[in-house]
């Protein structure tokens, strides 16, 4: 009960109700529907926050160059860390990767992971309007084709 006291205490409340934060996973949604929901928040907010942990750093930094190669972001900071990941299966037994089925180990009592943490800032270029009204101009003419 202590540990989740001191959890709730140390949750920054601005940071956990940020309105332009994306939180990327690199198994649960594709690639562009990340880049898209940055491009509407940029609109939304004039500015969108992408962040990941381990493996889906990758994916946050290629959504990101997505962005900017198409002149629609730029980069205002970029932060990396690294933070504390508990171990959510006390007590159970984890089974070793597939090489070796046969091995079983139960996780230390208190095990703790440490995972790399990235966030990049990025913000509208000067032209991110027009880029987008052109963009959807295109998305109509294309549509309006396929009907005729």
């Amino acid at each position: 009960m202590e540990e989740i006291t001191e959890a709730v205490g140390n949750i920054n409340i601005a940071d956990a109700h940020k309105k332009n934060r994306i939180q990327v996973s690199n198994t649960k949604k594709p690639l562009f529907f990340y880049v898209n929901l940055a491009k509407r928040y940029m609109q939304q907010h004039n500015e969108v926050e992408l962040s990941a942990l381990g493996m889906a750093i990758a994916t946050v930094v290629t959504i990101a160059e997505i962005l900017k190669n198409n002149g629609l972001a730029v980069e205002k900071k970029i932060t990396t860390s690294t933070v504390e990941v508990k171990d959510e299966s006390r007590g159970r037994p984890m089974q070793k990767p597939r090489s070796d089925p046969t091995f079983f180990f139960l996780p230390c009592e208190n095990s703790q992971d440490l995972k790399p943490c990235i966030e990049i800032l990025l913000g509208k270029t000067a032209n991110f309007d027009e880029l987008m009204a052109a963009a959807a101009e295109e998305r109509e003419a294309g549509e309006g084709e396929e009907q005729s």
